[in-house]
């Protein structure tokens, strides 16, 4: 049996902040800096720093046959790109949706964006029928402020634009964007695609969120059938011989979710959980002035099999 989770309250999140944070950088970096992109003016596709001729100009120009454009898709492109997928799925089927929750540079933004609302509204979100509890799970007490709205739009407006840039920059050369966004001189396309992605992206900051998450992104659907599909995955674990425990507490796991789940609950209500390890923390938090363990865990294996069937399998798994 693996335990996890043990730590003290904070270490959890600074890795998660440390990866997300390298793999935005990613993000926006690797067209130019020549790691990824397909470059359109030359019909080819950028891997490493290296030019990969898919045929399309020879083909156009008809120098190059079908079938060996067909064949430089396939070898060049298309497998790589299903071994990618491949390993997403597999990391998925075993751990659970930890791209999103670790690496995912639009979750780290439904997270930076919910504190800022909550501070705002006293709600993580604009649906949530009722405010969340005014004592955090740390021990402070929120006091909403609605100057908070200030700094939630100004880093979703420039947040969209930033990311409409960077999306641009992987099919055209980030050269070609840079210079012309400098000087004013976009095309029309450029144009309009910058500007219809950013309007998008700024909607789905402020309204949407983990609303996109749950419902709406197919990488996230992927990994979540994938993770259902294993019922010995890595899972929440939630210690039922302590429930008593947490009448004394105001439902700090609940809150702090990023996707709005309840992490007590049986797996198949936590299609969408991304291991995110925030209610970890929130019971760390909870329970350390009482001197009691966390009453959640991450726990796969045997252990993980309650979260699925509902039903105890005598295992220590706490």
């Amino acid at each position: 049996m693996t335990r996890w989770g043990a730590g003290k309250a904070g270490k959890i999140k600074n890795k998660r902040r440390l990866l997300q944070g390298l793999f935005f950088i990613l993000f926006l970096l690797a067209p130019p800096l020549n790691i990824l992109r397909f470059d359109l003016y030359a019909n080819s596709l950028v891997l490493l720093g290296k030019n990969i001729d898919l045929g399309f100009t020879g083909f156009q120009y008809g120098f190059t046959p079908s079938s060996e454009v067909i064949l430089n898709l396939v070898f060049k492109a298309f497998l790589p790109l299903a071994a990618a997928g491949l390993l997403l799925i597999y990391t998925a089927w075993r751990w659970g949706r930890l791209y999103c929750g670790w690496l995912c540079p639009h979750f780290s933004m439904v997270e930076g964006l919910n504190r800022l609302m909550l501070r705002a509204t006293g709600k993580p979100s604009l649906w949530e029928k009722q405010p969340q509890p005014a004592l955090q799970p740390d021990g402070t007490v929120l006091k909403p402020n609605p100057w908070y709205w200030i700094p939630l739009i100004f880093i979703s407006a420039v947040t969209a634009f930033t990311w409409a840039v960077a999306t641009i920059t992987y099919a055209v050369p980030p050269d070609v964007i840079y210079y012309n966004l400098l000087h004013g001189q976009l095309s029309r396309p450029q144009f309009l695609f910058i500007s219809v992605l950013t309007l998008v992206l700024f909607l789905d900051f402020v309204f949407a969120r983990h609303l996109f998450c749950r419902f709406g992104c197919s990488v996230g659907l992927i990994q979540g059938l994938a993770w259902m599909a294993n019922p010995r995955a890595m899972t929440i674990g939630f210690n039922r011989n302590r429930a008593r425990d947490c009448q004394e507490c105001n439902n700090a796991c609940d809150n702090v979710c990023p996707m709005r789940l309840k992490p007590r609950t049986l797996k198949r209500k936590m299609f969408t959980c991304t291991q995110c390890g925030e209610c970890i923390e929130a019971c760390i938090q909870v329970e350390a002035p009482k001197n009691r363990d966390s009453l959640l865990k991450w726990v796969d294996k045997e252990c993980a099999a309650h979260k699925t069937t509902g039903r105890d399998h005598g295992k220590d798994c706490f």
